[in-house]
């Protein structure tokens, strides 16, 4: 794992002095607390986590989330029909899209819809923790924060 992205988390952590909050929307139980479980190694990641699409609408629309990751195939509610509705009421959001088996196409349409990246299964630890430092923390959403 790149220790000094991880660091990085922690730093920016402490210096907005609370943890980021993080969605994860996936279907599969074992796939949710696999992400959970990488992110609880810190304290500077706040996890909650989602089922369906419909869920993952419902908690962005109702809380505070700095990313969100979706899987793109899940019931009631594709991702990108999650990735769509989402980004309609939280356009600063950024999302991840996290997927196992998507076709080209697929992955054109969840950039078209807004997703910032898409990381394919299964995706290694320190794969997830640079992205998450660098949709987190990097330059451009440190540019305009305020404290």
């Amino acid at each position: 794992m790149d220790a000094h992205a991880f660091d990085k988390l922690v730093q920016m952590a402490s210096e907005r002095g609370k943890p980021f909050r993080i969605l994860i929307a996936d279907d599969e139980r074992w796939v949710r607390e696999v992400f959970r479980d990488y992110c609880d190694l810190t304290n500077a990641l706040d996890v909650d986590l989602a089922h369906s699409g419909a869920e993952a609408v419902e908690k962005a629309k109702s809380g505070k989330y700095d990313l969100i990751t979706l899987d793109i195939i899940m019931p009631e509610m594709s991702g990108l029909e999650a990735l769509d509705e989402i980004k309609k009421a939280q356009p600063q959001i950024p999302i991840m899209i996290v997927t196992g088996n998507a076709t080209d196409k697929l992955i054109r349409e969840a950039g078209v819809l807004g997703a910032c990246r898409v990381l394919y299964k299964p995706v290694l630890l320190e794969d997830f923790v640079n992205e998450l430092t660098a949709r987190l923390v990097g330059p451009e959403r440190n540019a305009g924060r305020a404290g």
